[in-house]
């Protein structure tokens, strides 16, 4: 798809508005997106909380607040959606919902001069705006369970038992997800009375159908990790992973640790479950020391410097500086941080906190890169053998490089901005039959 970089797409496209509710982790493929973009000409503006004004206009973006005005740092508020069953409940009906009105607001405000638009999948305004306007847009998928596929089943944080039917056929998964399409059907009556209010049809389906933009979705991972499906909506494709992590900022003492001895054991909780760890950080020094292994905890709020005989803490490092150079990498299984540890080939081990977590830990098993441990079981004794095993075993090692190997030659940023490109132009041809960009 290189062919469209670079041509008249850029004057045609003109404004792009990127819209993005959640955590960095929602925000980050997305603000790649809009920097790549703004460098290949276009006008770009990012509406999003307001925590974020000052990250975003740092970068030189255009930038609209978008309500909720969350503080996505917040041990509270991120402790409401971590329960593993009602999480995804709270988040929609208790923190996304209730502010839909704002919400739709200011994305109408924000999109007015807009051109086209691309928004990530709690942005539950977005299908209505562009409704409204008339407004070519682009829904950002960043985890394989979000496509629903009756083909290839995802572990549902909230339905898990519905995983262990995986295997008995499309007629059997199609009907769970009828079913559970059924059983969420009143959640949406606000969605509805706003659809009324704005003259625009009243059925909806946010999750099963509204959420997938009929101009353009965009599968934000690779195939390594989840494969097209043929139930995946038609205008999909697939360009992969799209990275982003802050560069050039130094860590005391980090370079030193990594270049003194053998690779260590990295633990980490990504961008939103690291402001309510629990005891993963403790239970994550223990199981580092049972086994006599060098391991560097990322992210900790209460542990600094050496913490422990050849143990290392520190606030911050890129994931994409510091998983090259691991053992092993064990994480909560988010969509970013199950990207970077698979492109660094290293084997993992996924602690599950929620959301889309406990299925892309159940991927990563199915693949062979790694093994997944229920956070309720995450212990220095479930821990240490798991991580004994990952590091005795070669095959955990090969299938965790030969998946690297893939990831490192996509290019999921020049791909899906080359697709936006391709589509805000106007451009209404289908992509490849395989839906692979």
């Amino acid at each position: 798809m290189s062919e469209f970089r670079g041509s008249s797409a850029v004057a045609e496209a003109g404004k792009i508005l990127v819209a993005a509710i959640g955590s960095l982790g929602d925000l980050h493929p997305v603000l790649a997106m809009a920097i790549e973009l703004k460098r290949r000409g276009h006008p770009v503006t990012v509406a999003s909380s307001e925590f974020y004004r000052g990250k975003i206009e740092a970068l030189g973006l255009g930038f609209h607040p978008l309500r909720p005005n969350w503080n996505p740092t917040d041990p509270e508020l991120i402790a409401q959606c971590e329960d593993i069953r009602t999480g995804p409940e709270v988040l929609v009906r208790k923190m996304v919902l209730p502010h839909l009105r704002d919400t739709c607001e200011d994305l109408m405000v924000a999109a007015a001069d807009a051109d086209f638009m691309i928004t990530v999948e709690l942005v539950l305004a977005a299908p209505l705006v562009a409704e409204k306007l008339g407004l070519r847009w682009a829904s950002a998928i960043l985890s394989p369970c979000s496509f629903l596929s009756a083909y290839d089943p995802s572990l549902l944080a909230n339905a898990p038992e519905a995983y262990r039917l995986r295997n008995a056929g499309r007629l059997v998964n199609q009907a769970i997800l009828d079913l559970g399409k059924l059983s969420i059907r009143h959640w949406w009556e606000p969605v509805r009375e706003l659809r009324r209010d704005l003259g625009l049809r009243v059925e909806c389906e946010p999750i099963f159908r509204d959420k997938y933009s009929p101009d353009l979705v965009l599968a934000l991972f690779s195939s390594a990790l989840a494969k097209p499906q043929p139930d995946w909506p038609r205008q999909t494709i697939q360009p992969g992973f799209i990275f982003y992590d802050e560069q050039g900022r130094e860590v005391p003492g980090l370079a030193d640790f990594l270049d003194q001895g053998e690779p260590p054991i990295v633990f980490t909780l990504g961008s939103a479950a690291v402001h309510n760890p629990g005891n993963f950080f403790e239970t994550s020094l223990a199981a580092a020391q049972q086994l006599g292994r060098r391991g560097l905890l990322l992210g900790s709020k209460t542990m600094y410097g050496m913490v422990g005989d050849g143990v290392l803490a520190v606030p911050y490092a890129p994931y994409s500086q510091v998983f090259p150079r691991a053992a092993a990498v064990v994480h909560q299984g988010g969509s970013g941080t199950t990207g970077q540890a698979l492109r660094a080939g290293r084997p993992q081990l996924v602690v599950p906190y929620g959301w889309d977590q406990p299925d892309n830990g159940a991927r990563i098993e199915r693949l062979g890169a790694g093994l997944s441990c229920a956070r309720q079981n995450y212990s220095p004794q479930t821990a240490a053998p798991a991580l004994k095993r990952l590091l005795r075993d070669s095959q955990f090692a090969a299938k965790a490089a030969e998946a690297g190997s893939q990831i490192r030659l996509e290019d999921g940023l020049g791909a899906a901005c080359d697709a936006v490109e391709r589509v805000a132009a106007g451009d209404s041809r289908r992509f490849a039959a395989s839906r692979t960009a």
